[in-house]
């Protein structure tokens, strides 16, 4: 599919009025000339010639055609967006176009690539994602779009629900989403909206957790002063997820921020805890910190001593050994890597259980008759 939206099109592909103009053997002054818009091509043929121009090899004639197609009236845009264009010079208006009607109309369009109509879907605003919710035959064909919706922060929390809904009443398997067996069982029993036009209260509050923890630097900036100023700081933000349904924590656990993670991952209910600490935004800096608590589950302190990117750390592994909550097994995995001075504190430490007390000592001898 991503090959179809590759431009240049074969010179063949185009109208034959548009040949001339845009043949990368043709004289360089005219391919300019076209790139200006100053030849006579109108309407949808004009669009094509400028998208073909704007994969042209020569630098000037493609950022020309760009800029051309930039500055064409809305009206011309508006019809290009709703016409039976090839899906390449489709993907290139998307690129181009802003205005969420037009784009509104793009993604409609049945000539539109599933994989064009995924790419908006990422970053739509929330009437974009709506208008892309609602073509439940494309969602059901591609569901890569399913799951970019459902990424979307700008994407209805109740919107979210009705996606995962109908992929679970479909019998699709939506992979790119962690959790998403874990939000299927929680929507169970429960009564899926229909789309509206406004949103509903539960969105409003979802949004309002969102902006709450829209402060990507909080997290870091407050952890160096110690967890209890990190609650501190997202005591308002907790208040708001203790108020949340499972589904909207396991969706807010990946599409949260660090603040929002912190607090999740602490969850009582191991599904929303475990869809935490295996986001994909889940960073090295809050694994640190994460290997450390004793306020997390231990099934939450296995993940995090088995991702092998995170356990190259130091860090993390000494976090890990010398908390009392760790499992014993993981512990013993990295206590040869600690250093004299670490294993000699922690044949000391009373917090953790004796056979690592006992084995800490054991390698403290072994190392100082090297």
């Amino acid at each position: 599919m991503a090959d179809d939206l590759q431009l240049p099109l074969p010179l063949a592909d185009l109208p034959k009025a548009l040949q001339r103009f845009c043949n990368p053997e043709g004289p360089t002054p005219g391919r300019m000339m076209a790139a200006k818009g100053l030849v006579p091509v109108k309407g949808t043929d004009q669009i094509i010639m400028l998208a073909q121009l704007s994969a042209d090899a020569d630098e000037m004639v493609a950022k020309t055609a760009r800029d051309s197609l930039d500055k064409l009236p809305e009206a011309v845009m508006a019809g290009a967006c709703d016409a039976q264009l090839p899906a390449a010079v489709l993907d290139l208006l998307a690129s181009v176009v802003s205005d969420d009607e037009l784009l509104g109309t793009l993604v409609a369009n049945n000539a539109t690539s599933d994989t064009t109509v995924e790419r908006v879907a990422r970053t739509a605003s929330e009437r974009l994602s709506e208008r892309i919710a609602v073509n439940e035959a494309r969602l059901l064909a591609a569901p890569g779009i399913i799951e970019a919706l459902y990424k979307n922060r700008q994407t209805r929390m109740s919107t979210a629900d009705r996606l995962i809904e109908l992929a679970a009443r479909n019998g699709l398997e939506l992979t790119g989403i962690p959790a998403f067996k874990a939000h299927v069982e929680a929507l169970q029993g429960q009564l899926i909206p229909e789309p509206s036009d406004d949103p509903l209260p539960q969105d409003a509050a979802f949004n309002d957790a969102l902006e709450a923890d829209d402060d990507d630097d909080a997290y870091e900036r407050d952890k160096v002063s110690g967890m209890e100023e990190v609650k501190q700081k997202f005591k308002p933000l907790k208040m708001q997820i203790m108020e949340m349904t499972k589904a909207e924590k396991l969706r807010l656990a990946l599409v949260g921020n660090a603040g929002a993670r912190a607090i999740l991952v602490r969850d009582n209910n191991k599904q929303v805890a475990m869809a935490s600490v295996t986001s994909p935004q889940m960073t090295l800096p809050e694994a640190c910190d994460l290997a450390k608590s004793k306020e997390v589950s231990e099934e939450v302190l296995r993940y995090v001593g088995s991702r092998k990117e995170w356990i190259k750390s130091a860090e993390i592994k000494h976090n890990l050994v010398f908390n009392p909550k760790t499992p014993v097994g993981i512990s013993l995995r990295f206590m040869s890597h600690l250093r004299l001075d670490e294993l000699k504190t922690l044949a000391r430490n009373r917090n953790v259980s004796g056979q690592l007390r006992s084995l800490a000592a054991q390698h403290v001898t072994r190392k100082e008759k090297r």
